[in-house]
């Protein structure tokens, strides 16, 4: 099943994975990318190599896509994803679902602005990706831009629009020491901007 979803996925985005600052590997990673579309964690999960794919776990928010059985079971048995809470109480630690992924090997995709954005450059970036950082110095942290996937399922349309997409992974970057939160946050989001294709 998750070949097949990967095949259709590729048919209507293109799915192209462009490797500018780093080759595919098995090493642990937080891929973190902009966010335009609930169709970007398939995105990048189908522009990764299909070794990749087993051990990498996109981050779903849990009203969403448990709002049916059919995006619970592909979400839950197909992508393996990781649910969080967007609405939570205040003893929750929302990085907590994250923490248990990591600390058990695993690869994420997460989107640090922690909602979709509607323009052309991403939202400031929230302190998610900070703290995970923080926590697995080891993980590489690998930004990745997004490209035209918003243009898939255009807004008011019940049926995807074929489109080339792609995902441009970066080189990785590392949280410094001392490093200032905000400062940080800044850089990773630079990072990922810097990866936007040049207009034409």
């Amino acid at each position: 099943m998750g070949l097949l979803l990967t095949a259709i996925a590729r048919l209507i985005t293109g799915a192209q994975g462009h490797w500018q600052g780093c080759p595919p590997s098995a090493e642990q990673r937080i891929y973190f990318a902009n966010h335009r579309s609930h169709l970007d964690w398939v995105l990048i999960w189908a522009a990764l190599p299909s070794e990749l794919r087993a051990t990498t776990r996109p981050i779903a928010a849990r009203d969403y896509w448990t709002r049916s059985r059919f995006r619970h079971w592909l979400t839950r048995e197909v992508f393996n994803a990781v649910y969080v809470d967007r609405q939570r109480s205040d003893d929750q630690d929302p990085l907590q679902p994250l923490v248990e992924a990591l600390a058990a090997g695993d690869s994420l995709v997460i989107f640090p602005e922690g909602t979709r954005g509607a323009g052309d450059e991403p939202q400031p970036f929230k302190s998610g990706l900070f703290h995970l950082a923080e926590r697995f110095p080891a993980v590489q942290l690998v930004p990745v831009w997004i490209d035209n996937v918003q243009r898939v399922m255009p807004k008011g349309e019940v049926v995807p629009v074929p489109i080339l997409c792609s995902a441009t992974f970066g080189a990785p970057i590392r949280l410094d020491p001392g490093e200032d939160k905000r400062a940080f946050l800044d850089r990773a989001r630079a990072a990922v901007v810097a990866l936007r294709p040049p207009l034409h």
